[in-house]
């Protein structure tokens, strides 16, 4: 029988060891990600957002093993990533893809983006040469590009066709699941617009499997089906969209909706506003993670660490109270 879920991930840390001050320091650890879990339906989207530095990108980089994770399991497909030796990785390779952020610095100046589409198929050794040219011309038009753009370099595209490249190169070797690292975040809102469309129906029509990380709540309500929110490298709320956006729980992830403009919510008033800035992941706060910026902040808080645990049926949160009521 088949797992419904094709990525299981559990306890996911990745764990940092920072230069020491002095001679006689201790080393300091700087905790990027903090005991991650989640799981990913096959065919579907699961959004992973919060500030800029709460672990996001490193837990999208730490799935793929593109940073090795320091603890947790990581299981696609039944198999343990983790587990895997150089070569059995390689081959696994060929079913996980990523898209980076920039469409500028994640191209290869040098090269035609006929070459840099190819460049999987050749590392994989897929096909003759007649094949994988066949095979980039007919993912230039999946992705809404000319063929005869091939031979262009990357200097001459638009910030959209440059990331048009990027999915066309992560779609080569037919994947299964693709890390979106904000593929939107570089681009004007119109060609943003365009390229969450092309990613929806590039689903739809290949059965793709999404982590889709982001700093945009109005891009993930877009295009995930499940939601989980971050801060300082844990989960602190994690549901479905429609209960997210209707209902959510945890005082950060209220915070964050209440700067989402809307026709509904333009008063100021609306606005939750949190004190100070993020802590630094080095010297992490003791208790709940987040005490330092919530406005429900009791004695217990800054003590014991919440657990992510099931409050309502499907909705999963860490927080000691029902901050709801509060």
């Amino acid at each position: 029988m088949t797992n419904k879920n094709l990525l299981s991930v559990e306890g996911l840390e990745v764990h940092f060891k920072l230069k020491r001050p002095h001679l006689f320091a201790s080393q300091p650890t700087l905790y990027a990600v903090d005991g991650v879990s989640f799981e990913i339906v096959r065919g579907q989207t699961l959004g992973l957002v919060g500030e800029s530095g709460c672990g996001k990108t490193t837990s999208g980089l730490s799935v793929l093993r593109l940073v090795e994770p320091t603890g947790g399991k990581i299981v696609f497909d039944g198999v343990d990533l983790r587990s895997l030796g150089a070569d059995a990785l390689l081959d696994m390779r060929k079913r996980m893809q990523i898209i980076f952020q920039d469409p500028y610095s994640s191209l290869n100046p040098r090269q035609t983006a006929g070459d840099i589409v190819k460049d999987p198929l050749l590392i994989q050794k897929v096909g003759n040469p007649k094949e994988r040219e066949e095979r980039v011309s007919e993912l230039f038009t999946l992705v809404g590009l000319q063929a005869n753009q091939k031979e262009l370099f990357p200097h001459q595209f638009s910030g959209g066709q440059r990331q048009r490249i990027c999915i066309a190169r992560a779609l080569a070797l037919n994947p299964d699941f693709i890390v979106c690292d904000e593929p939107v975040s570089a681009l004007d809102v119109a060609i943003q617009a365009q390229i969450l469309n092309l990613l929806c129906k590039l689903q739809e029509d290949l059965n793709l499997t999404f982590l889709f990380i982001s700093h945009d709540l109005a891009v993930v309500q877009h295009i995930c089906d499940e939601i989980a929110v971050m801060y300082l490298g844990a989960i602190v709320e994690k549901t479905n969209r429609k209960k997210l956006f209707n209902n959510p729980r945890h005082p950060y992830t209220r915070a964050l909706l209440s700067a989402v403009p809307t026709r509904r919510s333009s008063k100021k008033s609306n606005r939750i506003r949190l004190e100070g800035d993020i802590p630094n992941p080095v010297n992490r706060p003791s208790g709940c993670r987040f005490h330092t910026r919530c406005m429900y902040s009791q004695e217990q808080c800054k003590f014991e660490e919440p657990q992510l645990v099931e409050k309502q049926p499907g909705h999963w949160e860490a927080c000691h109270f029902e901050t709801t009521n509060l």
